[in-house]
């Protein structure tokens, strides 16, 4: 029974995109026709699995991502994140669905410079109204390797702390899909593999399903899915189990 519900678990769809299409107007003025970002995407990914997507700069990655994300909406096609079509969603209801069910890394890292470490990662505990926000924000912290370092401003911090305060604050909410952007792109080499050793750990401790874009071979060689993207049209997959 246990090995049959750990299937079903496996096998649970977290978002799956159908044919999706994204045009954007090619310049200004009428006439200009509109340019194609990305072409007839279909995938679908399950929970627990790790996928790279991958692709030369301007291939779509980021664009994919955002549609992802319920950033923005697919021009035909459709993205469902947990059953639920987002293209069918007003603004604020994917708002309050990224809120409940997405964590996001980013390159720049995304942490405001007015608060501390540990305020920045209790931010959204708080504004989801967790009671415990602050216990569970420093925790979190200490998991990254930065408990003595809760009053830093992000200033005052590395680039791979600054980073390590985003994996905080991320794996905080306890995302069933953690969505990354470069999140090694800003970081050396030494730093950014021990940026992808903790964000791996931890998300094998949360049972998290993670879909990032990369540049990075080494980290996309740590997932088990590979999706390449060229000229806005999936290529190639791979996957590696």
């Amino acid at each position: 029974m246990k090995e049959r519900h750990l299937r079903m678990i496996k096998t649970r769809q977290v978002i799956e995109l159908l044919a999706v299409d994204k045009t954007v107007p090619n310049g200004v003025g009428t006439g200009a026709g509109m340019l194609s970002i990305l072409h007839d995407i279909s995938f679908i990914v399950t929970a627990g699995d790790a996928v790279a997507i991958v692709g030369a700069s301007g291939s779509g990655k980021s664009t994919l991502l955002g549609l992802m994300a319920g950033l923005d909406v697919p021009t035909t096609g459709s993205v469902r994140l947990l059953g639920e079509d987002i293209g069918l969603l007003d603004e604020d209801a994917r708002a309050a669905l990224r809120g409940r069910v997405l964590g996001f890394v980013f390159q720049s890292f995304q942490l405001l410079p007015a608060l501390t470490a540990l305020e920045n990662v209790m931010l959204p505990l708080e504004l989801a109204g967790q009671s415990d926000a602050r216990a569970v924000a420093q925790a979190m912290l200490a998991r990254v390797g930065l408990g003595a370092r809760l009053a830093h401003y992000p200033k005052h911090l590395s680039g791979g702390e600054q980073q390590r305060v985003a994996l905080a604050r991320a794996f905080a909410m306890r995302p069933q899909l953690l969505l990354a952007d470069e999140p090694t792109g800003n970081l050396d080499a030494a730093t950014g593999a021990q940026i992808i050793d903790l964000m791996f750990a931890m998300n094998a401790e949360a049972g998290t399903t993670l879909i990032l874009v990369t540049h990075d071979a080494q980290l996309a060689r740590r997932c088990n899915r590979t999706l390449r993207l060229a000229s806005g049209c999936l290529v190639a997959t791979q996957a590696e189990y």
